[in-house]
């Protein structure tokens, strides 16, 4: 028999709660086990409840999105953590990212894309929607130094530097794990830079990430 996904929604604005819940129990696989209005109550309630997901809003009240993203990491590992938030700015993303949270979805995305993030992240995987990455890697502007390169090797590049996996970069660019393999062997060939941290301090000295 196939475990439904038990969900924990986080959000301090209570018609939003009312209407994720509403929308996420017509789907069959998935159970809404408890809601909550900030972080630390999400901490609390997971506790008792065991949610294998919890969807959280970034900016609430008592503790953030992004701390309780971080003691959730600490605290209670194994449990999946998938953002939705209005805010598509890349140091938003990018610290939520660095905290352990498994996706990031913009809460214009319509509900068919937020279930698919939900599955997405429950099996394994990281969910960007457009929106966050678009945010993310097409802001990126190639210095004089950088003209060998491609603009998707550009957006990979920045990817890798700022610590995601090959397959981090797949999801999030829509591409195939295969394809950034081979993104990332061109662009070590084209910058003669045969390691991961070579390739961060390139980055870092041509202000591609911060």
């Amino acid at each position: 028999m196939i475990k439904n996904i038990r969900v924990l929604l986080v959000d301090d604005h209570m018609l939003v709660l009312d209407g994720l819940q509403a929308r996420l129990e017509l789907e069959g696989n998935i159970d809404i086990i408890g809601t909550a209005s900030n972080g630390l109550e999400a901490l609390e309630k997971a506790k008792d409840t065991q949610p294998d997901l919890v969807l959280m809003d970034v900016s609430m009240p008592v503790l953030n999105g992004l701390e309780a993203t971080k003691r959730f990491k600490a605290e209670q590992p194994h449990v999946k953590i998938l953002m939705l938030s209005m805010h598509n700015d890349k140091e938003y993303i990018l610290s939520l990212i660095q905290s352990g949270a498994n996706g990031y979805v913009l809460k214009d995305v319509s509900s068919e894309e937020l279930v698919q993030a939900i599955n997405t992240v429950y099996q394994g995987g990281t969910y960007f929607s457009s929106g966050a990455s678009d945010s993310l890697f097409s802001q990126v502007v190639p210095s004089p130094f950088c003209e060998e390169l491609s603009k998707r090797e550009m957006a990979v590049l920045k990817a890798l530097a700022i610590g995601l996996s090959n397959k981090e970069i797949a999801l999030s660019l829509n591409i195939s794990v295969r394809t950034v393999e081979t993104h990332r062997q061109n662009i070590k060939n084209k910058l003669n830079i045969h390691t991961s941290a070579g390739l961060v301090k390139y980055a870092l000295a041509h202000q591609l990430i911060d």
